[in-house]
């Protein structure tokens, strides 16, 4: 870890280069599979493992807050280096995602058929997707502890082992994913099953590692006889307050998710062509945005960090030197997207006319990814303090206030399709300015105390 002696931006921008990294191969991971299953399997074994998307993007909704509201007690506790409450936060963390993992696990095994009911999945394609949720579902205890253990590092300023924790995983999948395809090494042929056991092989092999190498380094969150008596004796006054802070970060994740299903529904009346733009531009816009989420993430750890040590006068230069952050590097992805939007449309499209459509609609939506950026280092900072309620009813209200609404009003304008894009940026316009209005006015003047 970079010592604390080091100028305030060097130790944000050591953090936040291997939190970037880990949330583009998070991406990755998943493409990389897609990529297999569809190749060698078929398109029906792509559709499979598709329609089990909702069900996982709604587990990861609720575990990334769960996550959330844990590292800001974390971080708090490591800045008061108060290492008995940064294991006994841990600890009641994990034995939450492993108890909501058994329940995961046991409802949707035996409820997989009217679930997979409930989605409208294709008569054709339900048996093999029945098959392969109820692998997935299974193994949902140790994939929350998975996912729950690499986000609770980054509480005690440690990026690196979660960097490589997913490389590891990356590779053992896209070893294992064709080897069970194809039946590599003697190994059985399992079809679209085989890029649920990869999966499940990626995350096992990774707990097994945190396991060796946070022990081997001796490390704070290294499992000990003092992380195992706080999951066997879990603070149920730490999890309430854990989910008070994540509940809404989950629940903005979902919100967002529903207003994404019907922008797609907007867009698809437009015919195909759109459809194909909106999917390139969508993969576009998400490697630009991750950056900015992750500038967020970092200013709310830091600002946890400052919090538990005391130090609340370093709030006001964290955020700045977010903001900073969020205009040098967001700001330079969204200049370099512009210069070659023409080439990295193309990587996507081959038709001429499509990729012309996607470069139009991606010169007017680009931009506002800066905005979105600086809103995200607004409410990060907030909700290192606590506060959770007034961002997460900001952001609501600029997607169900603006984005929503405006995407359906000037979509049936002259605008057309471009009127969905103008609306996106006008909302996350409207958030940082919000945000930034919150923060100044409102939150800044709050007395800010340690949560634990």
């Amino acid at each position: 870890m970079i010592p604390q002696s080091r100028p305030l931006w060097q130790r944000f921008a050591f953090f936040l280069v291997p939190l970037m990294a880990a949330n583009i191969l998070q991406a990755l991971s998943g493409t990389v599979s897609a990529i297999y299953v569809g190749q060698l399997i078929g398109v029906e074994a792509l559709a499979a493992t598709a329609t089990f998307f909702p069900i996982i993007f709604m587990l990861l909704s609720f575990l990334i807050g769960l996550s959330a509201g844990s590292t800001v007690l974390i971080g708090q506790a490591w800045g008061a280096r108060n290492i008995d409450k940064v294991k006994q936060v841990a600890g009641t963390t994990l034995m939450a995602a492993l108890v909501l993992g058994v329940v995961v696990a046991v409802v949707g095994v035996i409820w997989t058929d009217q679930i997979l009911s409930v989605l409208g999945v294709p008569a054709d394609i339900a048996p093999i997707t029945a098959g392969y949720a109820k692998i997935m579902l299974a193994s949902m205890p140790a994939f929350f502890l998975f996912i729950v253990s690499t986000s609770v590092l980054r509480g005690v300023g440690d990026t690196m082992t979660p960097l490589f924790s997913l490389i590891l995983s990356l590779a053992v999948t896209a070893v294992v994913t064709p080897a069970l395809i194809l039946g590599w090494f003697g190994l059985p042929q399992l079809g679209v099953n085989a890029a649920a056991v990869a999966s499940i092989a990626g995350f096992l092999t990774v707990l097994v590692f945190l396991f060796v190498y946070l022990r081997a380094r001796a490390l704070p969150l290294a499992p000990d006889g003092k992380l195992l008596a706080a999951m066997l004796n879990p603070d149920f006054k730490l999890l309430g307050l854990i989910l008070r802070l994540g509940v809404p970060t989950g629940l903005q994740m979902i919100v967002s998710s529903v207003s994404a299903i019907v922008v797609v529904g907007l867009v698809n009346r437009f015919g195909s062509d759109a459809t194909a733009a909106y999917g390139a531009l969508g993969q576009v816009m998400s490697y630009v945005q991750f950056p900015a989420m992750s500038i967020g993430i970092a200013a709310s750890i830091f600002g946890a960090q400052a919090i538990g040590a005391g130090r609340i006068n370093e709030l006001g230069a964290i955020t700045r030197t977010g903001l900073m952050m969020n205009l040098l590097i967001t700001g330079s992805l969204v200049l370099l997207a512009y210069v070659f939007s023409g080439n990295i449309v193309a990587l996507f499209i081959t038709d001429p006319a499509v990729v012309a459509l996607t470069q139009t609609l991606l010169h007017v939506v680009l931009w506002s990814v800066i905005a979105f950026g600086g809103s995200v280092v607004f409410s990060g900072i907030m909700r290192s303090s606590g506060t959770v309620l007034a961002p997460m009813l900001i952001s609501l209200s600029c997607i169900l206030g603006i984005e929503l609404p405006g995407a359906i009003v000037l979509s049936q304008t002259g605008l057309g399709l471009t009127g969905i894009w103008v609306a996106l940026a006008a909302s996350f316009t409207m958030m940082v300015v919000l945000q930034g209005c919150w923060y100044m006015l409102v939150w800044r003047k709050k007395t800010i105390v340690a949560l634990v």
